[in-house]
């Protein structure tokens, strides 16, 4: 029987903090916001379900060293700065209602989620207008404004208006949202989002913060963590469940266009005689499906 990795048991000592920080003992880190997306393309054959891409962090990293990931990141500050004349698809209004944030918020999400998959991927979703994508960007100039977005020498703003292209939002849909709960020392609230691969586009490896980077399939990725295999923190362990329960690219799209978060953080709950972090209500079930296959 393969036992998943979530709910994830907790110590006494974890407990107990968790505890303090409930009677208001203790305040929590503030958490910084960040965005991921999950990149689908699609599996090698229709039985599989679809591919995500992964990164695996460098050992040395000071968060999540050593799991795979989804490419994703902090929010730059610049990112909210992004005018309309480089924005297509969905308005920023339309944005802040799908993720439950203020425009201006929301704006930064979807600008820190295009700019950091084209940071850690190479993939850029953006195009020279509303009904074209780029199709080639690993040549040596865009090489160049990638590694410089990710000094933070130039800004997304910047890259897109010089090259005259704007971001494609539509080429995004929002997936999910979590924070780091509130007993961690370093603290995250980040919106997950789905895209699919664009035609023409590769990913390549050219993230700093990785030692290396895999397309795997969803439903095989969740073989490999609950094996042992692969290193993933709950949050991606759960997405990769979720997206391969539902089987195919096109349908994690359709599920993921009629989508509207609230962020979720995760919280000490009793289970089994002792305390675990609690999950969503769907990863509960899908969890309790794969304990009993």
């Amino acid at each position: 029987m393969r036992i998943p990795i979530p709910p994830v048991r907790l110590g006494d000592d974890i407990v107990a903090l968790a505890g303090e920080y409930a009677q208001g003992v203790r305040t929590p880190v503030e958490p910084r916001d960040a965005a991921t997306v999950l990149l689908l393309r699609p599996g090698s054959d229709a039985s599989s379900g679809p591919e995500v891409y992964l990164l695996r962090r460098q050992l040395t990293m000071g968060f999540a060293a050593g799991m795979a990931v989804f490419p994703g990141g902090g929010v730059d500050v610049r990112d909210a700065d992004l005018p309309d004349s480089c924005w297509a698809g969905p308005s920023a209004g339309e944005w802040a209602r799908r993720l439950d944030v203020e425009e201006s918020r929301a704006r930064a999400l979807v600008a820190a989620a295009v700019r950091e998959t084209f940071e850690e991927s190479g993939v850029l979703l953006a195009g020279t207008s509303a009904d074209a994508v780029v199709d080639d960007v690993s040549g040596s100039d865009w090489e160049a404004d990638r590694a410089a977005l990710e000094a933070r020498s130039l800004s997304l703003t910047e890259m897109l208006t010089r090259r005259g292209l704007v971001l494609r939002t539509d080429l995004l849909a929002p997936w999910a949202a979590w924070t780091t709960p509130v007993f961690e020392p370093k603290r995250f609230a980040t919106w997950f989002f789905v895209a699919r691969l664009p035609e023409g586009q590769v990913t390549r490896d050219v993230s700093t913060e990785s030692s290396s980077v895999h397309w795997l399939g969803a439903a095989e990725a969740v073989d490999q963590v609950e094996a042992g295999e692969l290193a993933m923190m709950p949050p991606t362990y759960l997405n990769c469940l979720e997206v391969a329960s539902i089987g195919s690219e096109d349908a994690v799209l359709a599920a993921a266009a009629e989508r509207e978060l609230t962020m979720f953080t995760p919280a000490v709950t009793e289970v089994d005689g002792g305390h675990a972090l609690s999950v969503l209500p769907l990863h509960a079930t899908l969890i309790a499906g794969r304990a009993r296959s």
